[in-house]
């Protein structure tokens, strides 16, 4: 039987790069599988469109799609996407970003492009932590979290992605788990319809790094009931105290407003 048969979102991806180099456990896999299925959901082609990715595990997943993809230094992602849009303004551009690529190093590029409205879709895999390069604290971790430099807990409060993106001017703004799959994939093919800059925040397991140093344990599992815990819906808030809620992660749509996209002219469209 042939690969396709099995699954046939596998057509949107090159066969000669699998299997992909996520560790066991890892939310990137779903995120990518994700991606493929709202892709095939809102019949747009990979082929279409560039993928944008610059240092990172999450930034690896543009690697494994058909589509014409920058793959580069740290932070730059939306600089890239920015002279893309200007260029080619009906093209579609997708950024995949972890949690450090995008608020740390990138964080300027971030605020800008969402005061601008960049019509561009930013997929954000929020692993807590600056995962490749050895599990560093990052803008994300909670308040208190032990990582590796970090051995005594985090003393600096986390920066919230999706009220800095509407802060910023965003104009579609979601975040989801990868627990959250139907989630995710509506989520997904909204912001690849949206014109405008769209975020989606998905929270992820890492359970090579995170999950060791903050848990004590790298069981994917675990971690993903963590996550569970650590985040919340619209169904469960009623539920939490006003104080639980700053402590944890809101999951859902925020936003989704239409306003013009920025062209890099005086004429907004």
């Amino acid at each position: 039987m042939s690969e396709l048969k099995i699954n046939p979102n596998r057509r949107f991806l090159r066969p000669e790069k699998l299997p992909h180099f996520f560790c066991s456990g890892c939310g990137c896999g779903q995120v990518l599988n994700y991606f493929c299925q709202a892709l095939d959901a809102t019949g747009m082609q990979p082929e279409e469109m560039v993928t944008i990715g610059g240092v990172g595990c999450t930034a690896r997943i543009p690697i494994y799609l058909k589509s014409d993809t920058f793959h580069g230094v740290h932070g730059r992602t939306l600089a890239w996407a920015t002279g893309v849009k200007l260029h080619k303004p009906e093209i579609p551009v997708v950024i995949f970003a972890g949690d450090g690529d995008l608020v740390s190093i990138g964080g300027n590029h971030f605020i800008h492009a969402c005061r601008r409205n960049l019509d561009v879709t930013v997929i954000v895999v929020n692993n807590l932590n600056f995962a490749m390069t050895g599990g560093q604290v990052a803008p994300t971790t909670p308040e208190g979290s032990h990582t590796m430099t970090t051995p005594y807990g985090s003393a600096e409060p986390r920066f919230d992605i999706c009220r800095l993106a509407m802060a910023a001017g965003a104009t579609h703004v979601e975040r989801w788990t990868t627990s959250h799959a139907a989630q995710c994939v509506a989520a997904m093919g909204r912001a690849l319809k949206h014109k405008g800059f769209s975020l989606i925040e998905i929270v992820s397991q890492c359970p090579t790094h995170f999950g060791r140093y903050a848990l004590g344990s790298g069981d994917p599992q675990r971690l993903i009931q963590w996550i569970r815990d650590y985040t919340y819906t619209e169904a469960e808030e009623s539920k939490l105290t006003e104080q639980e809620k700053e402590e944890k992660l809101k999951c859902a749509k925020f936003i989704e407003i239409s306003k013009p996209v920025y062209q890099g002219t005086n004429e907004m469209n």
